[in-house]
């Protein structure tokens, strides 16, 4: 049994999974995800969501979005939200995982809406160290409603619940699970502009969950999500959030519609008795595996389900990678990419991602981790744990903010060849196309500057190419100095630093898997300083690799100005 106190904010409660794969939870104070005052209790009005109330729903997601606010509480809290003179003094607390859960649920609450949830999950195959990480996803095996009663019911009480009883293991079942007494709360959709809005969810197999808040007209979409210091980050969805086989379920997911049946309705239109029936899959308009099986099917048998990785994805006669599908087919009209713009939209996006990296880092310092002594060896793994390193420590974060730099990279370098072979999808009008996205970049990286607070008090600003230029040694481990945090190597800047011999090792030693921008959960990582010197470094040895990706798009961009200017008139260089 592993068990999982959150110490970080208020009232501490325990989440335990068993090693069956059930996982169940003990509060450890009367309240955990909120702290309440007098609110207004959950009513049940309506029978079930209009599409009315998924629009307004979207809304309320699209509006928190926007909103400039960087932890859970403060969004619930922030004009953005209209209802927030309605919960009292309640406040708020969800991971990623709880994040979807929390908004559906409160924005039901504040709408008299029915709200179910599964709250218990078993491996759907033999058994599981971890349910979060199950090779062949996971099953519902218990479900729990709000009930409709006369005078309502104290909504803290199903956060709380929430907070216990979701993790991300709630969101890796099969995508054409279809059982109608312990159904999944989520189905998969058609990936188009209609499906694909404010509110809808995506789960990632690396134990990630974020929801939609914007879909821009050129097809990108914007991505919101919590974390377990109840920071909120935005990003936008790219490779970092893998195709799988659908038994895991990843990939873009909508809510199942419910409807509460053979409830009476009171004179004052309150909802009483009754039970939550679901829609099954075949009676769901949008309901598709698609993003599994590709365009060019409609064979979903378990064979075409298997073959996941051959799924062909094509829009006006061109086949396209899924990633680039996606992002075509959710853009209004043709999708156009003007290279310029889009390497500015990827700077401001993995600005997002420093800014909330700091948000993670000085909780940690706040709380005096740093000044802890680290332990004899690493958790069992460094990506998926519980305790001091579930809260305070960035590897996941850290290699999202990698894979997103070496994505950026990759997609200016095929932008550049696309601009250079005609392609229509790439519209540049310029006449110096290199130049003009290095002083792009240059720009969006003096806009966007981080300034951390050495050990001394001495501050120490960091515009975002320094950051690039030193993400392979931003440490971390929470024990680490914040030096350390923000990859500091100049003696200068290190002096200030305290750790000593024993954590300076773990630094040097953790090298292998800072270089490691792959996440992988499901090996073994509890390893001392001396056995990740020892490697293999190779990336399932849970040790790191040798050496990590070229993630510097600004390098790869100097070195093409150089080319030609040293070959003035190469049309490959232009």
């Amino acid at each position: 049994m592993i068990s999982k106190v959150i110490e970080f904010f208020g009232p501490p409660v325990r989440k335990v999974v068993f090693a069956t794969g059930i996982a169940v939870s003990m509060v450890c104070a009367n309240l955990a995800t909120a702290i309440a005052a007098p609110a207004q209790p959950w009513r049940i009005t309506q029978e079930t969501w209009t599409e009315t109330d998924e629009r307004g729903y979207s809304e309320f997601v699209a509006a928190i979005g926007a909103a400039d606010c960087w932890n859970v509480d403060d969004c619930l809290e922030s004009p953005a939200n209209p209802y927030r003179h309605r919960h009292g003094q309640m406040r708020f607390r969800a991971d990623c995982a709880d994040f979807p859960y929390l908004f559906r649920a409160y924005y039901a609450w504040m709408n008299g809406l029915p709200f179910a949830y599964q709250n218990g999950v078993l491996p759907q195959s033999g058994w599981a160290r971890d349910i979060r990480y199950t090779r062949s996803g996971n099953r519902v095996v218990s479900r729990k409603s709000v009930p409709a009663t006369q005078n309502g019911i104290n909504a803290n009480s199903i956060f709380v619940d929430l907070r216990n009883a979701i993790s991300t293991g709630s969101y890796r079942h099969h995508a054409a699970a279809n059982d109608q007494t312990y159904f999944t709360d989520m189905y998969s959709p058609t990936i188009d502009r209609d499906s694909i809005r404010p509110g809808t969810i995506v789960y990632d197999v690396n134990g990630h969950v974020v929801l939609v808040w914007r879909v821009e007209d050129d097809g990108r979409v914007l991505t919101l999500a919590a974390h377990p210091d109840n920071s909120v980050s935005r990003s936008f969805y790219g490779r970092n959030f893998l195709r799988t086989h659908p038994r895991q379920g990843t990939g873009f997911k909508e809510w199942r519609p419910i409807r509460l049946v053979g409830a009476t309705r009171l004179a004052d239109g309150t909802l009483v008795g009754g039970h939550i029936e679901a829609t099954p899959n075949q009676a769901i308009q949008n309901y598709s595996l698609m993003q599994y099986v590709g365009t060019d099917t409609t064979d979903t048998s378990k064979r075409a389900l298997d073959q996941w990785r051959q799924a062909s994805f094509t829009r006006n006669g061109e086949t396209l990678d899924y990633y680039h599908y996606v992002r075509a087919v959710m853009a209004r009209g043709n999708l156009v990419m003007e290279p310029v713009q889009e390497i500015r939209s990827s700077m401001r996006s993995l600005c997002n991602d420093v800014r909330a990296r700091k948000q993670a880092v000085d909780a940690a310092i706040l709380n005096g981790i740093d000044k802890v002594n680290a332990p004899g060896k690493l958790p069992q793994n460094i990506y998926g744990t519980f305790g001091y390193w579930e809260f305070y420590s960035t590897p996941s974060r850290d290699a999202r903010l990698k894979t997103a730099l070496k994505e950026q990279r990759d997609h200016i370098e095929a932008l550049i060849e696309m601009n250079r072979q005609g392609a229509s999808t790439v519209n540049y009008e310029g006449n110096n196309l290199i130049g003009d996205l290095i002083n792009a970049y240059d720009e969006e990286s003096a806009n966007c500057v981080t300034t951390y607070t050495r050990s001394n008090g001495v501050p120490v600003r960091l515009t975002l190419d320094e950051v690039v230029g030193r993400v392979y040694d931003l440490s971390f481990d929470p024990y680490q100095c914040i030096e350390r945090r923000w990859g500091a190597t100049d003696p200068s800047e290190l002096a200030s630093c305290a750790d000593g011999p024993a954590k300076d090792r773990w630094y040097r030693a953790q090298r292998f898997l800072r270089n490691q921008i792959d996440r992988t959960y499901d090996v073994d990582m509890g390893y001392t300083p001396a056995q990740l010197e020892a490697g293999p470094h190779e990336l399932f040895s849970g040790r790191g690799v040798a050496e990590g990706p070229d993630v510097d798009v600004r390098g790869f961009l100097t070195s093409l100005k150089d080319r030609r200017q040293a070959s003035i008139g190469d049309p490959a260089v232009r």
